[in-house]
């Protein structure tokens, strides 16, 4: 087990979490709450410290699951949620960013209230709202500290100004952004900033929502209403086919080393940096064992250097075109 700080003289977790998004949202089915809460009670069995969750991953439905799991166990795990976006009460479909303080309000009491806690350890803005600047969402942020309803304050998707902006204001303690062997985007400046800042980056689909596994063929089809397969072009047509390549070379460099593909695309992610953690999600036991192995995995210079080219041959952007729009903020 590797364990890393969040924030600079933050608590300790697991460096490999849990991302518990796809348990009630996004991929397919949502799972039972007995099944569900079985897996999170199997994941701090094994070590699993470190939960992410978000009020838009079934708008209540998967932070209500954590709540099912955790509260009576709640000394055992550090619970990460988030806020800012926003839905239609009519469709409870995505409905843009609000990140005043209202909003951050209304938010947090829900939050704290489905996950049955008085607090929660890390709080995040999910996205930032364009129309306000980043202070005032993060000074909405800072009284819920100073009210002890949040421990500690993070964002989401954010560029290195916008975090600099924000770090002046109230000590940010984690960025959360997608970062795997297929989606590289924030090493030129965020990564360094958090480093330089003492912040966490705590990254998202290390696995490339589930790409980089080696578990998707070219006739790849949905199970029931799943995210990929209308809102992420690199998981369409050609797209998919190149970038189905690139998992091969993955799969090759596992195979030789005796391991799997998706914790040779772990360790890599945990091998940038000291200040590094990451939240693969799933929901089945089998594959939460085998993330946890990926901390044994160690990467030669040769074999990193055989990896550190797909980046820039993967094929598709991460998000469609809206989806883009909202990250790097």
């Amino acid at each position: 087990m590797i364990r890393r700080h969040i924030g600079r003289n933050g608590p300790e977790v697991n460096a490999i979490g849990l991302g518990c998004m796809g348990m009630s949202a996004y991929y397919g089915a949502p799972m039972d709450e007995a099944d569900g809460v079985a897996l999170l009670h199997a994941a701090i069995d094994r070590g699993v410290d470190h939960f992410d969750t978000a009020e838009m991953y079934g708008f209540g439905a998967n932070e209500r699951l954590l709540g099912a799991a955790f509260h009576d166990r709640r000394d055992k795990v550090f619970i990460a949620t988030k806020w800012g976006p926003v839905a239609d009460p009519k469709t409870n479909l995505p409905a843009g960013y609000d990140g005043s303080e209202t909003n951050a309000r209304r938010a947090v009491e829900n939050s704290l209230r489905y996950l049955r806690t008085d607090h929660i350890d890390l709080y995040y803005l999910h996205r930032k709202d364009p129309a306000r600047p980043i202070e005032e969402s993060v000074e909405a942020m800072a009284k819920l500290v100073q009210e002890g309803k949040v421990r500690a304050i993070g964002l989401s998707e954010v560029s290195a100004e916008t975090l600099r902006k924000a770090h002046s204001i109230h000590p940010v303690a984690a960025v959360q952004s997608e970062y795997s062997l297929f989606t590289r985007d924030y090493e030129a400046d965020v990564i360094p900033a958090c480093r330089e800042l003492g912040v966490t980056f705590v990254a998202y689909s290390p696995l490339g929502r589930g790409m980089l596994t080696g578990s998707f063929s070219k006739d790849w089809a949905p199970d029931g209403p799943d995210f990929r397969a209308g809102m992420a072009p690199r998981f369409a047509g050609e797209a998919l086919d190149a970038n189905l390549a690139l998992v091969a070379e993955i799969q090759a460099l596992a195979a030789a080393k005796g391991v799997s593909a998706g914790q040779i695309a772990l360790a890599w992610v945990l091998s940038r940096g000291e200040h590094i953690v990451a939240i693969p999600g799933t929901t089945k036991l089998a594959n939460l064992e085998a993330n946890l192995a990926a901390a044994d995995v160690r990467l030669s210079a040769d074999e990193a250097g055989r990896l550190d080219g797909l980046a820039a041959r993967v094929q598709g952007q991460r998000y469609n075109e809206r989806g883009m729009g909202a990250v790097n903020a």
